[in-house]
């Protein structure tokens, strides 16, 4: 048999989700498994998970020809601050700034919050003498004899990587350079991250912090990556590995172990990429992303097929997910909101008896008290359990039983008052859905959308069991779960494109704009972006698109706007009218108005290269007439709220398998469609339909 078969391994906290597919067969068909995060050891369960898939599905090792990999990794790190000793060398008078951000407070009335800790500590915070200027003139030059005393306590301190970040590094980054390049002639073991290399932007802080999350995670994921290409080749594959980034497209393991902090958001932006390619494939130009797995909860606004794209994100929100009280890191990334809500969060009632879930989470270690792995915490999973969504033998493709007493233990434990386990499943899976929703119309007032009109798309191992009552909640009206719901996010680096994006800060006034300039600034960018993608997509043709980050002069924040403009030489033809007409759409589609009289200035550009992905074929109008299914047994199950035909939320609920049904078949609520890594949960008043490109289509009501 040829050898076209791509690996897809999505690495989670909980779980991690494998998929192998043929080219040119039904992405919905593919062969996939779920097997429990090994956190000591991450390569072992995905390298475990693919050979079990190619036993199955009888493919040999050197049948894979591309392997696609998302990791959590990086991630977990930085909340765990379990990555590499690191220094930070920047200029004099700076040591303080990683400290001091931007000296504000992100909750104005809690006398007791505490600010995140930084990644490095003032001990391994070193200065040297030089400035640059604003306009990157040398105002001091670096001082050449601080250089050896400074290896030298670097050396003494055992110190493993070291982030460079100095002062308008990001206009002119000679020191930086000469400074990277002593130290690795002097300390050749020393991991060196410059900040004007993983982010060449305007504001000291974010810059700073950026190099520094890359510089703390860069020993750890470079030995990772090494270690996982190692096993896959003793194992017999040879093929080329690509790596997901946050911003939803593939890169080189090389580019990836340079800029690991660019794959803080991979299994996330895999699933919306998977989002964005169904609203395309069927024509849904307004959709609401939805991916719930073991540990957060993501949902991703897609207008037009496309995501909004950001390059401003915060990892570890320790205060209720508040903006402000995380690791801001400057990167390209889809923009979403995520919440601590998945099948692993632990329900709790606080100090004031409120029922709180969430965001810790009992991961895979030991999981959730129904995994039978010495969990005691009631989850989110031990809540769908009790109210009999999951079937104890089935559950993760039976690889392991849930104990289902164990569930009900943890869960009653919740309210020992009453010991009413199903009251408190209740009460957990209501506040989780209506958490989830709040965030929903956070994120949706923050950009000026709608929900109503959209449809939810819904995947993740929790997804469809949540997807329904989520959609009520917003009223939403239209849920579509695709095919392989519970494996999404690798499902959607299967269909995502190779791509690099570069950012260049360059401040100017939309009055003076120098057309001329810009387009050699646009041509440099396009060089440095085409030697990644080249290297990983080489021959295929390449697509650019250039953003620009504007706002009015004396506004402290900007607005990302798609400029027009396909090539370095366009722009040299590009008008400041025309620039001002696109931010000014934006601008009033976001507020409601716009400020006239009022110059607008670009702070920086960025330029997006990619080659193109798989893109999914649209469902085909089968023609099939729609058909009742029937239903093999009953089970009793409760959905909270759902009282029409039962007094107490309980209802006998029809179990169907959806390995059985076909395109056409119509299933009524109240009803169970289970499959190998997830449920589908359809609630009295709801109706499900399927179709032939394997996805389940649930509206409100009865089918026109």
């Amino acid at each position: 048999m040829a050898g076209n078969w791509r690996a897809s391994i999505d690495i989670g906290g909980t779980f991690t989700d494998v998929v192998l597919w043929q080219a040119d067969t039904p992405l919905a068909k593919a062969p996939t498994t779920k097997v429990l995060t090994t956190h000591a050891a991450p390569a072992e369960a995905a390298l475990s998970g693919l050979q079990k898939l190619a036993l199955q599905a009888e493919v040999a090792p050197e049948q894979i020809a591309l392997v696609l990999h998302g990791t959590t990794l990086a991630t977990n790190a930085l909340i765990e601050r379990r990555g590499a000793l690191t220094a930070l060398i920047t200029t004099r008078g700076f040591r303080d700034v990683l400290e001091m951000a931007h000296e504000n407070r992100f909750e104005q009335y809690d006398v007791g919050i505490n600010r995140p800790q930084p990644l490095v500590e003032r001990s391994l915070r070193f200065e040297v003498t030089e400035r640059m200027a604003a306009d990157g003139s040398v105002l001091l030059a670096l001082a050449q004899d601080e250089l050896e005393p400074l290896a030298q306590q670097l050396e003494t301190l055992a110190v493993e990587s070291v982030a460079v970040s100095l002062l308008h590094e990001y206009v002119n980054d000679e020191h930086a350079r000469q400074l990277a390049t002593f130290l690795a002639e002097r300390l050749p073991a020393l991991s060196i991250t410059l900040a004007s290399d993983v982010c060449p932007e305007i504001r000291e802080f974010e810059r700073c912090s950026t190099a520094v999350a890359n510089a703390y995670v860069r020993p750890l994921m470079d030995t990772y990556l090494e270690d996982f290409q190692a096993r896959l080749r003793q194992w017999g594959v040879a093929a080329p590995m690509l790596l997901m980034t946050s911003g939803g497209g593939l890169t080189t393991v090389a580019t990836a172990r340079k800029y690991p902090i660019r794959l803080v958001e991979s299994g996330p932006a895999g699933g919306a990429v998977l989002a964005r390619e169904l609203s395309r494939a069927r024509r849904e130009s307004k959709v609401l992303s939805f991916d719930m797995g073991g540990t957060t909860a993501k949902l991703c606004l897609i207008d037009d097929f496309q995501p909004v794209l950001s390059r401003s994100f915060e990892i570890d929100r320790s205060y209720r997910f508040k903006k402000g009280s995380g690791l801001p890191v400057r990167i390209p990334v889809i923009d979403m909101v995520e919440i601590g809500a998945g099948g692993g969060s632990i329900a709790e009632v606080d100090a004031l008896g409120r029922l709180r879930v969430g965001p810790a989470s009992a991961g895979s270690e030991p999981g959730p008290a129904c995994y039978g792995r010495g969990g005691r915490e009631p989850t989110v999973t031990d809540a769908d359990a009790v109210l009999g969504y999951l079937d104890p033998e089935r559950f993760a493709q039976g690889s392991f039983k849930l104990d289902m007493a164990a569930a009900r233990q943890a869960v009653s434990g919740i309210m020992p008052q009453s010991a009413d386990s199903m009251m408190a499943a209740e009460g957990v899976a209501s506040v989780v859905d209506e958490g989830m929703a709040a965030a929903a119309r956070a994120h949706a007032a923050e950009t000026g959308s709608d929900l109503a009109s959209r449809t939810l798309i819904a995947f993740g191992g929790a997804a469809p069991l949540h997807a329904v009552s989520l959609a009520s909640k917003l009223s939403i009206s239209r849920v579509l779960i695709p095919g392989g719901a519970g494996v999404g996010s690798a499902l959607g680096f299967l269909l995502a494109p190779v791509s690099f994006e570069v950012v260049r800060s360059r401040l100017e006034r939309l009055s003076e704009l120098d057309s001329s300039s810009l387009s050699d600034l646009l041509a440099g960018m396009h060089a440095e972006a085409e030697e990644v993608v080249a290297s990983a997509a080489p021959g295929k043709p390449l697509h650019s698109s250039v953003r620009a980050f504007m706002r009015y002069c004396g506004q402290g924040s900007e607005l990302s706007v798609s400029i027009p403009v396909e090539d370095a030489q366009s722009a040299i033809g590009l008008k400041s009218e025309e620039l001002r007409l696109a931010f000014e759409n934006d601008y009033e589609r976001l507020f409601g108005r716009t400020v006239p009289g009022v110059d607008v200035e670009v702070l920086s550009w960025t330029l997006q290269l990619s080659a193109p992905g798989v893109a999914l074929p649209a469902p085909a109008a089968s023609g099939v007439a729609a058909r009742q299914a029937k239903a093999g047994a009953h089970r009793e199950c409760v959905f909270p709220g759902a009282t029409q035909g039962s007094h107490d939320g309980r209802h006998a609920t029809a179990l169907f398998d959806r390995a059985s049904l076909a395109a056409g078949d119509i299933v009524s609520g109240p009803a169970l469609v289970t499959e190998a890594q997830t449920t589908t949960v359809v609630p009295p008043g709801w109706v499900a339909q399927f179709v032939d490109d394997g996805s389940i289509e649930l509206t409100r009501g009865e089918l026109s």
